[in-house]
């Protein structure tokens, strides 16, 4: 039957986009998580964790084998040059578990699914997945919600916020956007409000649902 297609969903780092899967999922769309999709190619014993060490050292692996995520990113939130390598190693692994879940999904009659992602505008994958929706919130809102969800430091809060494109940047290329300035309520308003013009744009996404 085909790969089911794809729409993106993206923002900046907690402006409330898990906020907003989560609410597309309880209106009954498939949600693909890059976040998982990248948690089953570095499993223990696969070849994605395999060149993770050889890239960045054993010291990034857990007693138990498993990958130590924030081992991992205290080398490279804050040195572009290895984190562009990181992603060179993880990102075709997870671009092709991505097509083979969009693949089982259209298997079973799902037309439309949502794939989110943090990265698809840095990837230069925006026009991948038509339309896409962007989750933002402002500066302030941003960096509070941050240092409260991962007790962080402001400087390391922002340096979060840095490692990823602008939010400006992100917009720029939305064919769709949800404002999270507010409560959770206003943000299910908005984000039923989307999703309700997708599937209309796309009606075939309907089947599976």
């Amino acid at each position: 039957m085909g790969a089911a297609q794809l729409f993106g969903l993206t923002g900046g780092v907690a402006c409330g986009k898990s906020a907003v899967a989560r609410l597309f999922r309880d209106e009954g769309l498939d949600v693909i998580d890059a976040d998982h999709v990248a948690r089953d190619v570095v499993e223990p014993g696969s070849e994605g964790l395999a060149a993770v060490v050889r890239a960045f050292g054993e010291t990034i692996l857990k007693p138990s084998g498993e990958l130590d995520r924030k081992a991992l990113g205290a080398q490279v939130f804050s040195d572009d040059a290895k984190r562009g390598e990181l992603n060179a190693i993880l990102h075709p692994r997870i671009a092709a578990a991505t097509l083979l879940r969009a693949e089982a999904l259209g298997n079973h009659g799902v037309r439309l699914a949502c794939y989110e992602a943090a990265l698809i505008v840095e990837n230069g994958m925006a026009d991948a997945f038509r339309p896409l929706v962007v989750v933002a919130a402002s500066h302030p809102v941003q960096l509070a919600r941050l240092r409260a969800r991962d007790g962080l430091a402001a400087r390391e809060a922002e340096a979060r916020i840095s490692a990823q494109c602008s939010l400006e940047e992100k917009l720029a290329v939305a064919d769709y956007v949800i404002d999270n300035d507010g409560d959770l309520q206003q943000l299910a308003t908005r984000a039923r409000e989307v999703l309700k013009q997708v599937r209309a744009a796309h009606p075939q996404g309907t089947a599976g649902v």
